[in-house]
C-alpha cells in the first residue's frame, strides 16, 4: 500500500519515544529485511567532531566534478529532513521519501525489534535512495560517534576521521582518547584509513584502532584552496583532497570541486539587499567557536560585529560564548530552538563576564533577535545549528513547509 508524504513524516515522528540509541543490531536486522541494500554501494565513511560535514560536502562536490553519481548522506539538517538524503545535489522528493518510509516500515515487521529510531530509518531511506539511483559513490557522514552509529554497517573503500574535539561526552567518552577511539570505530579491516593529526592523545587512540585492524592510517597535514571561508576549511580542504586521490579521482575534478563546493550554514555569507550582511555559521562547542573567532579576526578584521547568539545546554555553551563574546560589539541572545537551550539570561552573564563593553540584549525568539538586528550592518548568527536553521528559514531559504514536515523536522534535529 502506498504511503503519503504527510503518512511517512507522521510515522518517523512516532518513532520519537525511541530516542537516540546506539548499536548495530536493529540497523543490521533492518538492512537484512531489506536485503542488504549497502552491499550495492561504494562508500567514503566519515567521522570525527568537527569538519565531518564539511569535508563531506567537498567530497561530494569533487566526485560531482568528476562526472560521477553521487548519494550524499548527512545530519543534522537546516530546513528540511529531506536535505539529509541528496543524489548529485538535489534533496530526495517528496514522493521518494514517502515511497522509501514506506518499505523501511514495511521491513521493520520483519525484525525481531519491530521498531527503530528516527535516524536508522532515515539511514535505510538513503540506501534505497542510492541503490534506486546507480550512485557510483555514497560519502557518508556518521551521526553520533562512529563504533556504534546506525552508519556503521558499511565496508567503505575509505574511512576519513576529522578533528576530535570534546563534545557528546555523555555518549562518548569524557576525554578526547575516549572520543577518538569511539570515532575511529569506524575503520574495517585493511581499510585506507586518512585523518586530521591531533593531540597526542587523539593520536594514539586513532594508531591504536588502525594497528588492530591492519589498516593502512594516513595523517593529512597539508591544507588546500577552496570555496569556504576559513583556514580551518583550508584544512579541511586538504584532508578532502587526499582522500578524493586516494579513491582515484583525477586531479581535475579535484580542483574543480573545491572551488564550487557549498556547505550552507558553515561560514556561509549572505548579503541582503539592503546591504547588510548575515555569516552563518553552525558552530555549537568551543573548537568550533575558536574557528569562528579565527575566521572573524583574520578575514572580518575592523568589523563592528553584531552576534546572534543562542546554544544548547548539552554543549560547553560557557566556553563557546568565551570564544566569541569578546569580538562583539553587540550581543543579542535568543533561546535555541529546542528543549535543551541555555536560557538568555544564563547566556548573558556569561557574555558579560567575557565582554564587559558589549552592549546585551535579551530576546523572546529568533524572529524578535532579527528584529533587534535590523539596523546592523554584519550580523554573525551562531552558537547552534538549529539557530542557523532558524535564521535561514526567517530569511526566506528552502522550501516551504507543511505542519506536518515541520514538526517533523523540529524533532529529527535532534538526532
Amino acid at each position: 500500500m502506498a504511503v503519503t508524504y504527510p503518512e511517512a513524516t507522521d510515522w518517523l515522528a512516532g518513532l520519537r519515544p525511541a530516542g537516540t540509541l546506539l548499536g548495530l543490531d536493529t540497523m543490521r536486522a533492518l538492512t537484512g529485511a531489506l536485503g542488504q541494500p549497502h552491499r550495492a554501494l561504494r562508500f567514503i565513511h566519515v567521522a570525527g567532531t568537527n569538519g565531518k560535514g564539511s569535508v563531506c560536502a567537498m567530497l561530494d562536490s569533487m566526485i560531482r566534478c568528476s562526472g560521477a553519481r553521487v548519494g550524499l548522506y548527512t545530519s543534522p539538517h537546516l530546513l528540511s529532513v529531506r536535505e539529509r538524503i541528496q543524489v548529485n545535489g538535489e534533496w530526495i522528493s517528496e514522493s521518494e521519501f514517502a515511497q522509501h518510509a514506506g518499505v523501511v516500515r514495511a521491513a521493520l515487521r520483519a525484525t525481531p525489534q519491530g521498531t527503530c529510531t528516527l535516524f536508522e530509518a532515515v539511514t535505510a531511506m538513503a540506501l534505497l535512495q542510492f541503490v534506486a539511483h546507480h550512485c557510483d559513490w555514497v560519502v557518508w557522514e556518521t551521526g553520533l560517534g562512529g563504533r556504534l552509529d546506525a552508519t556503521n554497517i558499511v565496508t567503505p573503500r575509505a574511512s576519513v576521521i576529522t578533528s576530535i574535539a570534546l563534545d557528546h561526552q555523555d555518549w562518548l567518552g569524557s576525554t578526547l582518547g575516549e572520543i577518538a577511539r569511539e570515532k575511529a570505530g569506524i575503520i574495517k579491516p585493511g581499510v585506507p584509513v586518512l585523518a586530521q593529526a591531533g593531540s597526542v592523545e587523539v593520536r594514539r587512540a586513532i594508531e591504536e584502532v588502525a594497528r588492530a585492524q591492519a589498516a593502512p592510517l594516513t595523517w593529512v597535514l597539508e591544507e588546500a584552496s577552496c570555496a569556504l571561508l576559513g583556514e580551518h576549511q583550508r584544512r579541511n580542504a586538504g584532508l578532502a583532497a587526499a582522500v578524493a586521490r586516494q579513491v582515484g579521482l583525477e586531479e581535475r575534478a579535484v580542483q574543480a570541486g573545491l572551488a564550487a563546493v557549498k556547505w550552507p550554514g558553515r561560514a556561509q555569507l549572505m548579503t541582503q539587499p539592503d546591504g547588510r550582511r548575515i555569516l552563518l555559521d553552525g558552530a555549537h562547542n568551543p573548537a568550533g567557536a575558536a574557528a569562528l573567532a579565527a575566521l572573524l579576526r583574520t578575514e572580518f578584521a575592523g568589523e563592528r560585529i553584531s552576534l546572534l547568539l543562542a546554544c544548547s545546554s548539552d554543549k560547553d555553551w560557557a566556553g563557546l560564548c568565551g570564544h566569541l563574546a569578546p569580538l562583539a560589539a553587540r550581543l543579542i541572545l535568543v533561546p535555541n530552538c529546542t528543549t535543551k537551550a541555555v536560557p538568555t539570561a544564563l547566556l548573558a552573564q556569561r557574555a558579560r563576564e567575557a565582554n564587559p563593553r558589549a552592549d546585551i540584549l535579551e530576546c523572546e525568539d529568533v524572529a524578535q533577535g532579527l528584529r533587534a538586528a535590523a539596523n546592523d550592518a554584519f550580523l554573525v548568527a551562531t552558537g547552534s545549528l538549529y539557530l542557523v536553521g532558524a535564521v535561514m528559514e526567517a530569511l526566506g531559504c528552502g522550501p516551504q513547509l507543511g505542519r506536518g514536515e515541520r514538526d517533523l523536522n523540529e524533532w529529527a534535529k535532534t538526532y
